[in-house]
């Protein structure tokens, strides 16, 4: 049987941390900049963990 391998675009997307966590960019802060409020490109900074809903099938992806 071969080898398992794991889903490269998802492994450049989400890391995770060294408790196990699993964590993202947020979406929206590469392009119409100027139309965003500062406010909500500040909020959009950083990383938040990955939904519940979507924690199981990201391990899989990640070979985890």
């Amino acid at each position: 049987m071969p080898k398992m391998k794991p889903h490269t675009g998802t492994g450049k997307r989400v890391r995770v941390t060294g408790s196990g966590k699993i964590v993202r960019e947020q979406a929206g802060k590469r392009h119409r900049l100027e139309v965003k409020s500062s406010r909500e490109t500040r909020r959009l900074t950083g990383t938040v963990d990955v939904s519940k809903a979507d924690r199981k099938r990201i391990k899989k992806l990640l070979g985890r």
